[in-house]
């Protein structure tokens, strides 16, 4: 099991967090564009446990995959979890969680992932799948100091 685990502490409130957050079109926002990512039909305005969201994302050049994950768990405005249903991974489990303090509002993302399996595919998380995730997610925090300005490392 792989883990990845950022923090940004966002200077919104808890309830502005959560509305941008819970808005699964705001995705593309803090997703590389490499990614191509786009929401497959129609997405509901705000997360709700059970909500089936469905994407397609350009994994590598010129490979696009389906990517479907649902909603699992929804404690408003607190926490989110997606898990993936279908694509490119054997295990996606993402924790979105959220807890007000002083000065705003701490972001905190927990994933744990699984790989397929198949040969050399510790080779290949170590050498493109792991940089790429850190990559993505270090281009979600710099789009959310963008849209936060502000916002800083816990």
């Amino acid at each position: 099991m792989h883990r990845i685990e950022r923090a940004l502490v966002l200077p919104a409130s808890l309830g502005q967090a959560w509305q941008f957050f819970s808005q699964p079109q705001n995705l593309s926002l803090i997703t590389p564009p490499s990614l191509r990512l786009r929401i497959c039909g129609e997405s509901a305005a705000t997360t709700f446990a059970g909500q089936i969201i469905e994407y397609t994302v350009q994994a590598l050049p010129c490979w696009h995959t389906r990517w479907v994950t649902e909603i699992t768990h929804c404690l408003e405005p607190h926490l989110f979890v997606d898990e993936q249903r279908f694509g490119p991974y054997r295990f996606w489990h993402h924790l979105h969680r959220f807890e007000a303090i002083p000065g705003g509002t701490l972001v905190v993302d927990k994933v744990h992932y699984l790989l397929p399996r198949y040969p050399a595919a510790s080779l290949v998380h170590r050498f493109y799948i792991r940089p790429r995730l850190e990559e993505i997610f270090s281009f979600r925090e710099e789009s959310l100091r963008r849209l936060f300005p502000g916002a800083a490392t816990p």
